[in-house]
């Protein structure tokens, strides 16, 4: 969340401003409520903005009395609506967010019923990052939507050619992995270009309604089907298989690896 200013504070510092200890703070990031950036070297960097945040939290719990859950409510209903600089960045946890509002859900409710953490569902919520593939499946089957929607997939009114290297991109939720859109629209296909970094997967299977087919360009790709059945895809191998089946994949190059994906209906 650490965007919008180049002033950084260490932890004792950021700590410090809002007279609460180091520990305090590491804690609350624990719990979802504040997440810095990390430097080269990994240490916790706080913006401007992410002081000002921490010192709410410190007023909600000491004059408010409120736990970690009501705090979360409580600086989300502050956050920027639709409208904000930051939506390209941010649509898809805002959708997030509103559906879960829809619903009449809190956090823990949510997250709890999926079996994730309430903080990841925070974050998820908040910077449209830090969730698995699966996780965000998951979600999206929740909510009786699909992950191209909740991505701001589904447009009118968009050309039916697009061109080389200007493919929309759906938010990285997941680090490594990057789903460009090859078409557009209200489509009966979801037509996408997958770039996954080393080591980038699913993190788990996940099945929907529908077929899907995939073509490697460059790289490796190794897929899982009902938990039992192993593919080794490499450069130029395509697969066609059922989307009802269990699958779940990883990137086993040591580079890149790029691939078409093909799911029909889109239902993913």
């Amino acid at each position: 969340m650490s965007n919008g200013t180049s002033v950084r504070y260490k932890v004792a510092e950021a700590a410090k401003s809002a007279g609460v200890s180091a520990s305090t703070l590491r804690l609350w990031e624990s719990q979802g409520l504040v997440v810095p950036d990390r430097s080269e070297t990994g240490h916790r960097q706080y913006s401007t903005e992410d002081v000002a945040r921490i010192k709410k939290i410190a007023w909600y719990r000491t004059e408010r009395g409120l736990n970690p859950a009501a705090i979360r409510e409580a600086l989300e209903s502050e956050e920027p609506s639709e409208g904000s600089d930051s939506a390209d960045t941010s649509d898809l946890g805002r959708r997030l967010r509103s559906l879960r509002h829809g619903a009449g859900k809190t956090l823990d409710q949510v997250a709890g019923d999926v079996g994730i953490a309430a903080s990841t569902l925070s974050t998820l919520e908040r910077t449209s990052q830090g969730v698995s593939f699966k996780t965000l499946h998951d979600l999206a089957e929740y909510y009786g939507t699909t992950v191209s929607r909740l991505s701001g997939e589904e447009r009118d009114d968009v050309p039916e050619v697009v061109r080389a290297g200007a493919w929309h991109t759906w938010p990285e939720t997941t680090p490594g992995v990057t789903v460009q859109l090859l078409a557009e629209g209200r489509t009966m296909m979801d037509c996408h270009r997958f770039v996954l970094a080393p080591g980038a997967a699913s993190e788990g299977a996940y099945r929907h309604e529908g077929e899907e087919f995939m073509h490697v360009l460059s790289g490796r790709l190794e897929l899982v089907l009902d938990s039992d059945q192993f593919f080794d895809l490499g450069p130029g191998d395509s697969l066609y298989f059922e989307s009802r089946r269990y699958h779940s994949w990883r990137n086993r190059h040591d580079g890149e690896t790029i691939l078409i994906w093909i799911n029909t209906p889109p239902t993913f």
